[in-house]
């Protein structure tokens, strides 16, 4: 069986232009900055939404050029730039506007295209600003550089660049009806989802799934296929997204103990799950106010996404 991802995950829209030529081109990035649009997220990475979209203030408030603190998010369709920096939120220009305080977690679904784009860059760059502070190599205090895309050790120029750590995610399928759901320690009863885990240094992503999955729930697993990637910005993660032939006569062991829950579904049943079941019912405190007896990922997430492309073949 093989089969293709319905749709781009949500965090893997692009509505802007990224513009890296002007990173390296301080003075054509400050030269926008008098007209350029402003991202703000908060401590807890939430920014304000109106009607879907993110809302965009005036940089200029900021002053005449970029602080230090700012980081370039590219053009949007009119030309114009955005930056965004880490501070408190503030209410929209238009007193009129009806708006409310989100994180990407919650909001990514109802985002358009640019938001998504603009809001997933934005938290992925200043997450690892706040983290990046001193130099790995000798603990100096760095500096942002290139609109906010690198930072510079103050003692011996040493540039680093924002730390992304890859993670495969993997739907287990029999190449027929059934697929492979599970269910970590920390989730509460019946939320299940695909498997997934970090790639290891010297490790390709194929190896990853083969090991991760053997790791987790002791299947071996065969014909690994690529199906599509997400940013996945808590705190710096890249999701890439596999699918792969499991069997289920051989049986479940949660080597690793990460995982306590393991079954092989059918396609009717993980299709009842996803017209039925609510993965943020059960995020947000509730008992999953739903009479499906599996919970299953929230749209935001690429998991969503791999099971409703195989689910709905």
């Amino acid at each position: 069986m093989n089969f293709q991802l319905r749709n781009i995950p949500l965090l893997s829209r692009v509505g802007a232009d990224r513009a890296d030529a002007l990173r390296s081109d301080i003075d054509a990035a400050t030269a926008g900055w008098s007209d350029a649009l402003l991202l703000r997220v908060d401590p807890r990475n939430q920014v304000l939404i109106s009607g879907g979209r993110v809302v965009l203030g005036k940089a200029a408030a900021l002053g005449e050029k970029p602080p230090e603190h700012a980081v370039f998010l590219g053009r949007v369709q009119d030309g114009k730039h955005v930056w965004a920096v880490r501070g408190a939120l503030e209410a929209p220009e238009d007193p009129a506007a009806e708006s409310e305080v989100l994180d990407l977690r919650r909001a990514g679904q109802i985002f358009d295209d640019t938001s998504a784009q603009l809001v997933a860059t934005a938290t992925a760059l200043l997450n690892w600003h706040d983290n990046a502070r001193f130099s790995a190599l000798d603990g100096a205090a760095t500096k942002p550089a290139k609109g906010g895309w690198s930072r510079v050790n103050a003692v011996n120029g040493h540039e680093e660049f924002p730390r992304i750590d890859p993670a495969v995610i993997c739907l287990v399928h029999d190449g027929h009806d059934r697929a492979v759901l599970a269910r970590q320690a920390v989730w509460p009863e019946r939320l299940f989802s695909i498997l997934a885990g970090f790639v290891e240094a010297g490790e390709s992503f194929e190896s990853c799934v083969v090991r991760e999955i053997a790791e987790e729930v002791g299947l071996n697993v065969t014909d690994v296929q690529y199906l599509g990637s997400q940013p996945w910005p808590f705190p710096r993660s890249l999701m890439v997204g596999f699918h792969a032939i499991g069997d289920p006569e051989q049986p479940f062991a949660f080597n690793d103990g990460e995982i306590v829950e393991a079954g092989w579904f059918t396609r009717a049943e993980i299709r009842d799950a996803l017209e039925h079941g609510d993965w943020s019912a059960a995020n947000a405190g509730g008992d999953g106010q739903t009479s499906s007896k599996l919970l299953l990922p929230g749209s935001i997430s690429i998991a969503r996404e791999i099971i409703e492309s195989w689910a709905y073949l």
